[in-house]
């Protein structure tokens, strides 16, 4: 059993990529050119917003809105302790400050109320992450930028299509970034990124700023983050099946809550009301996350830990001087989570045998204390 088989999704359309990479050879047409154009303006009907900017990565992409909208040296950004290390890694690159806040305990995602209380005169933007595919809650956030001035970017690495109310994600903020590495839900062959903005003073300074500062002309200085013709061409054809393999995901993550919904004591995904959750990793928790980790692996079920630690306790952030106590939800989670398989391609025979596995582990070892909901 795969943790994610991409090679499965390959096999899928195989014949549609091995044509959009010929193409891309044939017409030479590595760096930027009609395939990047029709990735920009596809992706952007997609997410239905005005501008989409591509880029190398979706690192990139957060470096460069946060340049966008002037970011500087003492400006603080509030940003979730339970993360990927590039929501937090980019504000400093950027020139800014990252300021830490915990978790919704439901939910992993970014807490309005700890928002709330970070900000000070120096503050100047948020970033909320939907992680693993759920929407933070936007309106709570929103609401608390428009009072206190101040930027949002939505970090959308790992949450192609999901929604909030009915409006989609990339959409509600300034400004919005996404990741296509290989294993999110639209993944490219190599590392792939977009801005998404209905401002267009973001996008007109993105294009420029990831492309030297605009091509033979170098109205500033910029750095050079663009997407390759191969990817594009990729992410082309993968942009016809993101719908279906997103209801896949959704299915695969149904069937998962059904039976282990049904295990005394094991913490599935809760959704938010009223949003749609797009399960790039489908999450559970446990107090005895490694043994039950282990035990999976002794059965040939790969897991991962997304992520072992929250963000500010990492050695990269120690002269903040941080302790687990400043994030008790973040650590708690932390110490708790484990992704299981879960991708558009997954069979219903595997599924059911992690489950099987997993209510096996339960029974096997009755003094397990399983977090609760």
């Amino acid at each position: 059993m795969h943790f994610v088989d991409l090679h499965a999704q390959y096999l899928s359309i195989k014949d549609e990529i091995d044509a959009a990479i010929a193409s891309v050879i044939a017409e030479s047409s590595f760096v930027r050119g009609p395939h990047v154009d029709a990735f920009e303006s596809g992706f952007a009907e997609l997410i239905g917003v005005r501008n989409c900017v591509s880029c190398a990565n979706g690192t990139d992409a957060l470096y460069i809105a946060m340049k966008a909208l002037g970011l500087q040296s003492g400006d603080e950004v509030l940003v979730p302790a339970h993360t990927w290390i590039s929501t937090s890694e980019t504000v400093s690159q950027a020139g800014g400050t990252p300021v830490f806040c915990d978790s919704e305990p439901q939910y992993f995602t970014i807490d309005p109320q700890q928002i709330e209380a970070r900000i000070t005169s120096c503050t100047k933007g948020i970033i909320p992450v939907h992680l693993y595919g759920q929407p933070a809650d936007m309106e709570a956030i929103l609401e608390i930028a428009k009072r206190h001035n101040l930027w949002v970017i939505e970090d959308c690495a790992q949450a192609h299509l999901a929604t909030y109310k009915g409006r989609m994600l990339g959409t509600m903020g300034d400004a919005a970034t996404f990741s296509f590495y290989p294993g999110k839900n639209l993944g490219a062959m190599g590392d792939a990124g977009a801005l998404v903005t209905n401002r267009d003073d973001i996008a007109e300074f993105a294009a420029l700023f990831s492309r030297h500062g605009g091509k033979g002309t170098h109205v500033m200085e910029g750095i050079n983050s663009r997407l390759d013709g191969l990817q594009a061409a990729i992410l082309n054809v993968k942009l016809k099946y993101i719908r279906q393999w997103t209801e896949q995901r959704q299915a695969c993550a149904a069937r998962y809550d059904e039976q282990l919904c049904a295990i005394d004591r094991v913490v599935t995904p809760v959704v938010r009301t009223a949003c749609e959750h797009v399960y790039h990793l489908y999450v559970v928790r446990t107090h005895r996350r490694n043994e039950l980790r282990m035990f999976l692996k002794q059965h040939d079920v790969p897991t991962v830990i997304n992520y072992a630690s929250p963000v500010p306790m990492y050695p990269a952030y120690s002269a903040q001087g941080h302790t687990r106590d400043a994030f008790p939800v973040a650590v708690d989670h932390a110490d708790q989570i484990l992704s299981i398989p879960l991708y558009p391609e997954l069979s219903q025979g595997d599924q059911d045998n992690v489950c099987q596995l997993i209510a096996r582990f339960a029974e096997e070892f009755e003094h397990v204390e399983f977090a609760a909901a």
